[in-house]
């Protein structure tokens, strides 16, 4: 019986990962802050928001400074909270982050009320909100941690010390005050003036 010969399988070459497809598949890492209870109306905040989602820290930091609103103030400050948990948790640098989402949730009303005419009361609305602020890696800068950055060349140039030998200190001069002379404070002792005398008025010269 004649056996068909089997053939090798040819090996597939295999895929060439660039650049580009690694970052494409690395998760981004993203920070977020939230402020929670903020009195200021949901609608009002998110006017804000809508002019910083997108940009870089340097850029929104720069709109929310030459903002006339007063929301700006309250999402300013979720902006660097968010910043300073990525520059302190995560070793990022601040100014090549980007805001990815920023957003306003809907918090509890407060509800009063005020006195109107014919007994009547008017009913009055505080609103309050939740802002969100999320940043993450700017994909055109190249990642930086933020402690090689603070790095000076002074701390580089100086050579490390072999273990075991100490290195001398010097120590500062000390300074040493010079007592002042002690005046003699009979010498110095103003004589005092003498009290003029009160005459005495009888009752005729009243």
């Amino acid at each position: 019986m004649a056996t068909a010969s089997k053939t090798p399988a040819k090996a597939k070459p295999k895929a060439q990962t660039t650049s580009a497809a690694k970052s494409q598949t690395l998760p981004r890492r993203e920070v977020q802050s939230t402020a929670k209870w903020v009195r200021i109306s949901p609608r009002k905040a998110r006017l804000v928001t809508d002019h910083i989602r997108g940009r870089s820290v340097p850029e929104a930091r720069t709109v929310l400074a030459f903002s006339d609103r007063a929301a700006a103030i309250e999402i300013d400050k979720v902006l660097r909270s968010a910043v300073a948990n990525a520059e302190a948790n995560h070793g990022m640098f601040g100014d090549d982050l980007v805001i990815s989402a920023a957003y306003v949730d809907v918090g509890p009303t407060i509800k009063r009320w005020r006195a109107r005419a014919r007994g009547r009361v008017a009913r009055i609305k505080k609103r309050t909100c939740h802002i969100t602020v999320k940043v993450v890696q700017n994909p055109d800068i190249e990642p930086r941690k933020r402690r090689a950055a603070a790095a000076t060349p002074a701390a580089q140039a100086e050579t490390p010390t072999p273990t075991g030998e100490a290195t001398p200190v010097e120590e500062a001069p000390k300074k040493t005050r010079t007592p002042r002379p002690k005046k003699d404070d009979a010498a110095t002792a103003k004589p005092a003036a003498p009290k003029p005398a009160r005459s005495r008025q009888t009752k005729g010269d009243r």
